[in-house]
């Protein structure tokens, strides 16, 4: 057993003793890739999204020096036609690269070091190996004497192009001379896993590794179930736990993924069921993820952007732009790896983005007020101004409020469309969230009221039910809103309900606003 060759099965042992979730359906997913042309696998997902813990699962399953029966014999894995023909069949090398940053100068001296210690590991496991400076000569001569090849599993791959951009060239070409040439790698590995945050990075429009086939979270194909935790998981252990599973959802589901469904994060799901507790764990854990780089920059309007998502408004994006690395000039490359990074929650369908849960919105919030750029501040202190007026019953202040909101935010080609009237409320109310939550849609028995804003625990703030009306009148909106009985829906919710009609006309271009109380 080496530092990089064969490293065991301790690591997916001791997982085993916590609480798991079998996900060694992925083995069987790369299994089938093996020694074919789709051998070669990048997986990108977020961070805490459990790419170490699958790739320590790839270790102990592969490792030829080791025998992992124990700890796969009960597991999904062993019920397919395959288990037995690839368990522990091969030489593993494995790479975490956020491991070897402190052995190798901050990663510039990355393929140097890698191609030592790598050598120096094979040499350790059978000194007759020739090794004559030459490292693909070297391994080419290690699956001679080891008699088979080896399934190179790198963790983080994508760690040196985030934290040093100097070591980016060499660090690319070092990879390429291993994975590009396919009648060398062919004779070398059976597979290839590399998993990090980031996809492979484009060099003029390519890809730098285009021999790989690449899931995303924007495409994760067939490894979409293996992204994260499905719903029917996270269901089953909040029913073992006794923990809420309808708030489960609302603070960590929201990524959704084709095929799947929802998807949760699994070290937030497994904190909130360790701790009892609902809450942000989405820890600010690198600079290179923190979203007030993003947001401050405000490229081609995205702090604007950021607003409508914080508002719940679902934003289009053309992800073809962007260059997979931390650099980026146009608002759909900032969203497209914000997306990447987990902060945004991407529908292959409609190619739209939105913010996916609780937890993220936190983030965004968090955010935001730590911004101190004057427009920004500006916009916090108007929407919790807007909050406030309404509250207060201040009908006038509130409708010239989100009429400026309509004036800044809105296409003036889609000015009039009546969809524009949901999305000016969503963003001219997007700091709701230190106050309330939101409910869209909400069934009432006899109809849907159009948007709720429910107290959140501990605030001392009515309830807001609102209905919009596009060429009527505000009186008209509370009429429906009393005539329907839509207050009704808030069952069990004994506090002061607001009834607030809400109304744009598309000729005058004026908004109007009303506000009464709920009198049951």
């Amino acid at each position: 057993m080496g530092t990089y060759l064969n490293p065991g099965n301790n690591a997916f042992a001791r997982n085993l003793k916590t609480k798991y979730i079998d996900k060694t359906g992925l083995i069987g997913v790369i299994n089938d890739t093996i020694d074919t042309a789709m051998s070669l696998t990048c997986i990108s997902r977020p961070r805490r999204f459990g790419k170490s813990y699958a790739a320590q699962m790839l270790c102990a399953y592969y490792d030829r020096t080791c025998d992992s029966h124990d700890l796969f014999d009960d597991l999904a894995i062993a019920r397919t036609k395959d288990y037995e023909a690839h368990l522990n069949r091969y030489n593993v090398i494995y790479v975490d690269m956020t491991g070897v940053k402190p052995y190798c100068d901050n990663f510039r001296r990355l393929a140097p070091f890698l191609r030592e210690a790598i050598v120096r590991d094979i040499l350790e496991a059978d000194p007759s190996v020739r090794a004559d400076g030459d490292f693909i000569a070297t391994l080419l001569d290690a699956v001679r004497a080891f008699g088979t090849k080896f399934v190179v599993i790198i963790d983080e791959w994508d760690a040196p192009l985030r934290e040093n951009v100097e070591s980016e060239r060499e660090y690319l070409d070092f990879l390429r001379s291993l994975f590009k040439n396919s009648s060398v790698t062919s004779k070398l590995f059976s597979a290839v896993y590399m998993t990090g945050i980031l996809p492979i990075k484009k060099i003029k429009t390519q890809s730098a590794l285009s021999d790989f086939e690449e899931y995303t979270m924007l495409s994760p194909g067939p490894f979409a179930e293996y992204v994260g935790f499905t719903e029917r998981e996270v269901e089953s252990l909040c029913a073992e736990s006794g923990v809420d599973f309808s708030e489960m959802k609302r603070w960590y589901d929201g990524y959704e993924l084709r095929r799947v469904g929802p998807v949760y994060n699994p070290n937030s799901v497994m904190r909130a069921i360790r701790n009892d507790a609902f809450d942000s764990y989405w820890s600010q854990s690198s600079s290179a993820d923190n979203l007030l780089d993003f947001i401050s920059r405000d490229v081609d309007g995205l702090r604007r952007t950021v607003e409508k998502l914080m508002g719940g408004v679902e934003v289009e994006i053309d992800p073809t732009g962007y260059n997979n690395d931390l650099t980026y000039d146009t608002r759909d490359a900032a969203l497209t790896m914000l997306t990447h990074l987990g902060y945004l929650a991407y529908n292959q369908q409609t190619k739209r983005v939105r913010i996916p849960n609780e937890e993220i919105r936190l983030e965004f919030a968090r955010t935001l007020r730590d911004d101190k750029n004057p427009e920004t501040m500006r916009r916090v202190r108007e929407s919790n101004q807007l909050i406030l007026d309404t509250i207060h019953g201040e009908a006038e202040k509130v409708a010239e409020q989100i009429r400026r909101v309509h004036m800044e935010t809105t296409n003036p080609l889609n000015a009039n469309r009546e969809d524009s009237l949901r999305a000016v409320i969503q963003v001219a109310y997007f700091a709701y969230k230190d106050y309330y939550l939101k409910l869209e849609e909400l069934p009432t028995g006899r109809g849907y009221a159009d948007i709720v804003y429910l107290p959140k625990r501990g605030a001392d703030v009515p309830a807001l039910v609102v209905e919009l009306k596009w060429n009527g009148s505000a009186a008209g909106a509370i009429r429906q809103i009393r005539d329907r009985q839509y207050p009704s829906a808030l069952e069990g919710y004994g506090g002061e309900i607001l009834l607030v009609g809400i109304s744009y006309d598309r000729e005058t271009r004026q908004y109007e606003c009303s506000i009464e109380k709920w009198q049951p």
